[in-house]
């Protein structure tokens, strides 16, 4: 149980560091020619997760932070 725990821990650490790599590179194309990619537009999308995160005021702030922790190794 401990090798699939495992494996599956490194698998979705991995996944998330592929796809933090893709996100400054898909904000760089949208901001250098201006088209969407993959058929979405990625500054909306971020610009509206923000807005959430701003209007949702104590749990906003909560939420962000226990996202936060996600990112952050120890």
């Amino acid at each position: 149980m401990e090798k699939v725990i495992n494996y599956l821990t490194g698998f979705f650490g991995g996944l998330m560091a592929v796809m933090m790599s893709i996100l400054p590179v898909t904000i760089l194309w949208y901001v250098l020619t201006g088209g969407d990619v993959w058929g979405m537009d990625v500054i909306t999308n971020l610009t509206s997760l923000v807005n959430m995160f701003g209007t949702g005021g104590f749990t906003g702030l909560v939420v962000l932070v226990m996202l936060g922790g996600f990112f952050v190794k120890e």
